[in-house]
């Protein structure tokens, strides 16, 4: 038996208290590259702790299909960590507040292609679920020598499904 969970669309709003949603809205902070390029300036706040730094790393996740059972979260106390889809499709996001040490109940995102997420240091999250091949994402996070993962098996699992602002908008 499992716990059900609607994804929602990702918005910026929902997204805010675990991290920041990389997306180009809004105008531009500057035009650069002779005009041609707009430049949507310090999206996210990355933090890495004092001994880590930054480190770009591919992902090649295998996709999933829904119901999507969710049976773990992990978190990073050291540092945060960017999902960014290179090939530009949905992928879903999975994330809970922290009650004294352990996830509260999940909740259920899907990024539209364009989305990219930041999630802040020590945010309970979902692993990486790509919704279409070939799952590529490029990775920005901490790379040091400390322990930066800890993970969190729900006793009961939690089944995905998309809510019908995801079917609305053809997320899925």
């Amino acid at each position: 038996m499992s716990q059900q969970l609607q994804a929602q669309p990702l918005t910026a709003e929902a997204f805010a208290p675990y991290g920041e949603v990389l997306e180009a809205t809004g105008e531009a902070d500057k035009i650069i590259n002779q005009g041609l390029c707009g430049r949507f300036h310090d999206r996210a706040q990355l933090d890495f702790g004092p001994d880590g730094r930054a480190g770009i790393s591919v992902f090649h996740g295998e996709v999933r299909l829904w119901p999507i059972t969710v049976e773990l979260v992990e978190r990073h106390p050291e540092g945060s960590q960017a999902f960014i889809c290179m090939s530009g499709h949905p992928f879903l996001v999975v994330v809970a507040d922290d009650e004294n040490g352990t996830p509260a109940k999940p909740r259920a995102f899907v990024a539209a292609p364009g989305q990219g997420i930041n999630f802040h240091r020590n945010t309970w999250h979902g692993v990486l679920t790509p919704l279409h091949a070939p799952g590529l994402f490029a990775v920005v996070d901490r790379i040091g020598t400390t322990p930066n993962l800890e993970e969190h098996w729900f006793d009961t699992p939690y089944t995905v499904e998309p809510g019908q602002q995801c079917t609305s908008a053809g997320l899925v």
